[in-house]
């Protein structure tokens, strides 16, 4: 690892009830993490539904919640990361 250089994941998690953020260094290592529930809506048996609105504030919530805990790491970040 080179000082200086970007060396930070950020993953985004998008399960079916919350929205994760983890903050990684370049071992794996968890450095941080963040997560918001979100509405479950169940519109017949079998079947769930989100709000995308819900979800995308949610996203927005958890980076801010993890970057404002990290300033100092918060621009080594190499990439980031989505999953869902």
């Amino acid at each position: 690892m080179v000082m200086g250089q970007p060396n930070l994941i950020l993953a985004i998690d998008q399960s079916t009830s919350a929205t994760k953020a983890v903050l990684f260094d370049a071992a794996g290592k968890v450095l941080d993490r963040a997560s918001r529930d979100h509405k479950q809506i169940y519109p017949q048996p079998g079947w769930v539904e989100h709000d995308a609105g819900e979800i995308w504030q949610n996203v927005l919530a958890v980076i801010r919640e993890v970057a404002g805990r990290n300033p100092d790491k918060i621009n080594q970040l190499a990439c980031l990361s989505i999953t869902n």
